[in-house]
């Protein structure tokens, strides 16, 4: 009887969690393409040669996108000081510059250690320009998270375009997230 129990709560958890992910995954790949006043974009790592990572490059790239299709005003980049020795944010702000982003058009949160940091500066940041709706840009697998942060905190107008790199690392991070999700 009792291992009958634990099958049938094994096999519902792994249903939970297939049904979670399968979300997770569609949610993060669906861009309703509508406009935001800000985008943000969630930080990751630099390289200790002061590369950005792919990951991170592509991020970037698609704030970079966004931007140039009249689809944000501002771009914040929000990311911490990583153990490889540079302010993420920082050098986010770099790349956008190189990249053709006018400077006053770019907002840098150096403090956003983590996803719920990052979220709760940006919306003192949209709230102190009088700014009422946001796109996060982050990798798909964290964008159901993300909304869900800015929903706790009680921010609602959030959107989310994810670029469209991929790479085998996303399986654990999907598995991750799931776990994340309900932390």
């Amino acid at each position: 009887m009792i291992k009958k129990i634990f099958r049938y709560l094994f096999i519902l958890g792994a249903a939970w969690f297939v049904i979670h992910s399968v979300y997770i995954i569609t949610d993060g790949l669906t861009d309703t393409k509508k406009n935001a006043d800000l985008a943000v974009v969630f930080g990751n790592t630099v390289n200790k040669d002061g590369t950005l990572s792919p990951r991170l490059k592509a991020r970037l790239d698609k704030a970079i996108e966004l931007y140039r299709n009249h689809r944000v005003k501002e771009v914040l980049v929000s990311g911490g000081f990583g153990k490889e020795g540079y302010w993420e944010g920082n050098e986010m702000q770099k790349y956008l510059v190189e990249n053709k982003i006018p400077p006053e058009k770019i907002i840098t949160d150096n403090y956003g250690d983590n996803t719920e940091k990052t979220v709760v500066h940006t919306i003192k940041t949209a709230d102190s320009l009088q700014y009422k709706s946001i796109v996060s840009v982050s990798q798909y697998y964290h964008q159901t998270r993300v909304k869900k942060l800015f929903k706790k905190h009680h921010f609602n107008n959030v959107t989310s375009s994810s670029p469209k790199y991929f790479e085998a690392r996303d399986v654990y991070s999907v598995f991750r997230e799931f776990f994340a999700y309900y932390l």
